[in-house]
């Protein structure tokens, strides 16, 4: 039996086949070491979630149309980027089971490739005179970097309220799926309003993506990165925060420093987890995550209803429901 996501593929196939050679196209460079590189990064690309949400966003006001490729590929070309200099400044090795640039070629080439990432995705933009979209993805970007600061700022004093971690994940991940929906939208829909009504839908959807990827931190199945890793790494998520925020002082103060001083210790880690899960930690960030989720449904009943809305909704059940 296919399940939803398989479904979405198979509505939007015939996209989903011309994107994978527009954006094979957009990667190519006549640099030996270049082109190396980003086959390399094409043959261990992942779900392509936010070219989906493009499509969709796409089709649920037209047929999709030479725009919406260029959108597409934009928004992956810059994601991609994202990611080569996250596993730099994460100090990562793998990512999605593959070693990661950095690890297979070092800091210097990776921040050059996703340098080059970044340059080639708004080359085509410009090339095909979409500065609208160029508009929206320069949004996105200049969040993505604010948000990653800002969470390492706050990683020093790992004492935020949930207010920041809701600032921080809007910034840093769910401004990328804003902007698929809003790019998506902006190749077909006739005006600005239907644009930003899919720029709130695609921000909530991102917000509910990223609390889910935090949850995968206390869970015990596999997802591709190692079990208590955020805490490893002094990143505050959601279930840490309210377990933080709804214990007493002594409690607070005594997980804190385990977090500064003991992170590479896995019993100490495994301590935390179970701290965390005590306190109804997780139990508080999957009814956040509901809720952003159902805000996010209601915004979608404010759209054309066709099979392309039937199936963003599908996306969006999802988001919530995978298991990496």
């Amino acid at each position: 039996m296919a399940s939803d996501l398989d479904r979405i593929r198979q509505f939007i196939a015939p996209e989903l086949k011309h994107y994978d050679v527009h954006f094979k196209e957009a990667m190519k460079s006549s640099v030996p070491l270049l082109d190396k590189i980003t086959h390399y990064i094409i043959k261990s690309k992942g779900k392509q979630i936010r070219p989906m949400f493009v499509f969709l966003s796409a089709r649920i006001f037209g047929e999709s149309n030479p725009d919406s490729y260029t959108a597409a590929s934009l928004v992956e070309l810059l994601h991609t980027a994202t990611l080569v200099h996250d596993d730099v400044v994460d100090e990562s090795f793998q990512r999605r089971g593959f070693f990661s640039i950095s690890a297979l070629w070092k800091n210097k080439v990776a921040v050059l490739v996703g340098d080059y990432l970044f340059s080639q995705g708004m080359h085509i933009a410009l090339d095909t005179g979409q500065y609208k979209m160029l508009h929206i993805v320069s949004k996105a970007v200049k969040a993505m970097a604010e948000g990653e600061l800002l969470q390492l700022e706050k990683a020093r004093r790992l004492d935020i309220k949930e207010e920041i971690y809701f600032d921080i994940i809007r910034k840093k991940t769910a401004s990328l799926i804003a902007a698929s929906c809003s790019l998506g939208a902006s190749s077909t829909a006739k005006n600005d309003e239907a644009i930003e009504l899919m720029r709130n839908i695609g921000e909530n959807i991102g917000m509910c993506f990223q609390i889910k990827d935090d949850l995968f931190d206390y869970g015990d199945s596999d997802v591709g990165k190692p079990l208590g890793i955020d805490i490893a790494e002094k990143k505050m998520t959601l279930p840490l925060i309210y377990a933080l925020n709804n214990t007493s002082y002594f409690n607070k103060r005594k997980i804190i420093y385990m977090i500064k001083n003991q992170s590479k210790d896995e019993s100490k880690v495994r301590e935390v987890i179970d701290f965390v899960k005590a306190s109804e930690g997780i139990a508080f960030t999957i009814e956040k995550m509901n809720e952003f989720k159902s805000t996010a449904l209601r915004q979608i009943q404010q759209l054309p209803q066709n099979e392309a809305t039937q199936h963003l909704i599908s996306l969006v059940e999802y988001v919530i429901a995978r298991e990496k």
